[in-house]
Parts: C-alpha cells; structure tokens; sequence
C-alpha cells in the first residue's frame, strides 16, 4: 500500500477510534491519535501477518508497549482482518474481549500483554534474541512512548539489544513530548533521544511520526544493529482542539467536543 493509500486508512482508523472512545466514555484518545499512522504503515505495508492464521510461525512481532493506547491497535487489528470490526463497538463493555490494555489471550493479533510501561521493550528483545537463537526468519517491532523511556528497564534492555547486535528488532519511540498530567520537559526529560541510543550502539532514524512518506521508509530500513525510529508526533494528531494539549492524555470528548472532532476527521476523508 503506497503513502498515499495508507493515509486514507489512517484517517478511517481515526474517526472510528473516536467513536470507539465516546462510546466506551473512557480511553487514551491523546496518545491513540499519535501513534495511528505508525501502527497504519506497521499492519498495512510492514508487518508479515496473515489475520486467518494469528500465529503462524514466520509472522513478524509487533509489542504495543504503550499499551494504553490499546483502543487504535483494537481498531487497527479489526481493519486488518483479526477481528471482527463490528466488535469495537464492545470495547471496554462487561464481558468484552477488548480491555483497557491488550490482552495475547483474548484477541488475535496480539502478542504479548502491555499494560505497566517499560516492560514491552524488554520483552520484544527477548522475542528477537529467541530468532537469533531459533535461526527464524521474523522480525521484531516494538513501539513505546517517550514518558516511558524514563523506564530504567528500558535502558538495560537497549545495552543488551546492541551487545546481541539484534539487527531484527526495531524500536519505535512515539514522541509526543506528553505523559500522564504534564509536558515531557517538566517532568524528567529524556530528550534529545538520538545521541543517548547511538552511545549506546544503535541505529537511530529521526521522523515526522505523522508522515506517510517518512514513516514508511523508516520502518522498512534495515541496519546492522538494532534501528530506533524517533518520531517525533503530535498528541491527539487530527483534531485542533486535542493537538499538543496534555489534558486530552486520558479524557473523553462532550458530545459538543466529538461533534467537532467528527466533523474534522470525516472532512479528512
């Protein structure tokens, strides 16, 4: 699927994220605005998946670490095939399959439970050592936010990435430049990213995270050594009222607010 094409999607993706959200009354709409265009060009150019056949052994690996924002990976996988899409309007209803944070023993597609941050990294590194060590073929792809990388975890797991030299996993940091209550430079600011991954062996791209046509030759960039993609996004990307504004971390839209939001994104079509 070219750029242009995977836009589109990205942009049905939104709107039916929103209507999900305001739903449910609840999710991280914030942050699942910002990281729809990587998970886009991840499940609709990048990813080797097959939806009928959820675990096939050659399938690559995909970790939403931020696993908050699990309402665009549920809209995500459903548009892709893996799930029915008329089951998003479950989500975070009793009973439901589609929880809070992604759940690998209830919803096809989903690899490992994310939830407390700095524990998805971790894990996809042990995904792409056990490819090393197995001889397999997939490759790795995790996506964590940027108040996550405050996570000591995190950090051990990228030293060990680069002493394997795991040049089948790549990192993508979602760099909102907001966490949970405040900006990232107010809290403890991890910025710039780029200078402390390549001290310690990596490979780092830096991009637009809401570009098409920068996320697309990012993610399909090969390297000797483990690639971080930094892309850099907007919080609540598509909708001018949410844009860059750290209180839409965790809320949910008025009905006057959605009907605005609607609009925009439906005109966006």
């Amino acid at each position: 699927m070219e750029p242009s094409e995977l836009e589109r999607v990205a942009r049905q993706i939104r709107l039916r994220d929103l209507q999900a959200v305001y739903e449910a009354g609840a999710g991280h709409i914030g942050g699942e605005m910002s990281v729809i265009d990587l998970l886009t060009a991840l499940y609709f150019r990048v990813l080797r998946v097959w939806p009928d056949q959820p675990k096939h052994p050659d399938r690559d690996r995909f970790v939403l670490s931020k696993g908050h924002t699990a309402c665009a990976l549920y809209v995500t996988l459903a548009k892709r095939g893996f799930i029915p899409e008329e089951e998003i309007s479950t989500f975070l209803k009793p009973h439901s399959r589609l929880n809070g944070h992604p759940n690998c023993n209830k919803v096809p597609g989903v690899e490992t439970n994310t939830g407390p941050l700095g524990h998805g990294l971790p894990v996809a590194v042990g995904m792409a050592k056990a490819a090393k060590l197995s001889g397999a073929g997939y490759h790795t792809y995790v996506i964590t936010g940027d108040g996550e990388m405050q996570e000591g975890s995190n950090w051990e797991a990228i030293m060990a990435a680069a002493q394997f030299r795991l040049d089948n996993l790549t990192l993508i940091v979602d760099h909102n430049r907001f966490q949970q209550g405040a900006a990232l430079s107010d809290t403890n600011d991890i910025a710039p990213l780029r200078p402390k991954l390549e001290a310690f062996g990596w490979d780092v791209s830096e991009i637009d995270g809401n570009n098409m046509h920068e996320v697309v030759p990012a993610l399909e960039h090969r390297s000797d050594r483990p690639h971080c993609i930094v892309a850099h996004t907007n919080k609540g990307h598509g909708i001018s009222f949410m844009q860059d504004r750290v209180d839409w971390h965790h809320k949910v839209p008025s009905k006057e607010q959605y009907e605005v939001a609607l609009a925009e994104l439906s005109e966006a079509l």
